[in-house]
């Protein structure tokens, strides 16, 4: 792998990318709290067959981390996607996404379907599913009681605070870290920064219109992001690779999935949690490669 530098209109911006620029593109997207070396366990093993390019989102990394809460709201992080797909994979890609990544997979994929060939995540949600359990006031609601931690003003301080301790505690809350090395501690730390680097990361949690509902205190539908559910189909082929032991998303999280697709593959691992691109590198290299082909 190695690193390219690109704009977007006037903002910088950074990814690892490897093999053939004339093979069929893969446009890796990172989740919270990563960046784009998440993915340096996956595209070694895939980069002989395809384009690989795993940007640092805007506000992560090396790429553009300025500018207001508004600025990472879903339709720029959406276009910045795009255009990296005009820009790497000459308007249309595959698009792998984890966590948050996910999340502006499901975008593109919703707002642009013309330019995505097929669409992979990896733990992550439709903002539909996640909606309306994160709403429920039950199991969901209370895993995710972090994000309204995550808003309040002045979290990217203590994120960043005494070698980045409370930013590993998120990263690790009852998962499986045994993959975090050393040496990978201390590249997340450089990719993290200071906190006013921090900052930009915690904006994606700002911006989202997204409600988490207190624990037992249902949001009533009517208090909800109204959104028309024509403009949430999926499309394309859908391949979903879900690590049953994570405790970020739950199951309920991605329930009625299937409801917003047209073509979809669920494949579970009973033996990864959230961090499955980390814990299963070969084995989810092997589902993508069985997908693609």
């Amino acid at each position: 792998m190695k690193s390219t530098y690109f704009q977007i209109g006037d903002k910088p911006f950074h990814a690892l990318v490897a093999g053939d620029p004339a093979n069929p593109c893969l446009i890796f997207l990172h989740g919270f709290p990563e960046y784009c070396g998440a993915w340096s366990d996956v595209i070694p093993h895939l980069a002989d067959r395809f384009y690989c390019v795993a940007p640092d989102q805007r506000g992560y990394g090396q790429s553009w981390r300025e500018g207001s809460v508004a600025e990472y709201a879903a339709k720029h992080l959406a276009s910045d996607v795009i255009a990296m797909i005009d820009t790497f994979g000459g308007g249309q890609a595959t698009l792998i996404g984890h966590d948050w990544g996910a999340s502006v997979a499901y975008a593109v994929a919703m707002r642009a379907p013309d330019r995505v060939t097929r669409l992979v995540i990896a733990n992550g949600v439709h903002p539909a599913t996640f909606q309306k359990a994160l709403a429920s006031g039950g199991a969901q609601s209370a895993a995710s009681q972090y994000i309204e931690w995550l808003r309040a003003p002045g979290s990217e301080e203590e994120l960043a605070a005494n070698n980045h301790e409370k930013m590993f505690g998120l990263f690790s809350r009852h998962m499986d870290m045994a993959w975090l090395s050393d040496q990978k501690r201390t590249e997340y730390a450089a990719a993290w920064g200071s906190a006013a680097d921090v900052r930009g990361m915690v904006n994606w949690y700002r911006a989202t219109p997204l409600k988490v509902a207190k624990p037992d205190q249902p949001i009533p539908a009517s208090e909800l992001p109204q959104w028309d559910p024509a403009a949430l189909r999926i499309t394309m082929p859908h391949l979903l690779l879900w690590g049953q032991g994570d405790t970020a998303l739950l199951p309920e999280a991605r329930e009625g999935l299937e409801d917003f697709c047209d073509d979809l593959t669920v494949v579970e691992f009973p033996g990864a949690d959230h961090w499955i691109p980390h814990q299963k590198p070969k084995e989810l290299v092997a589902e993508i490669t069985t997908f693609l082909s």
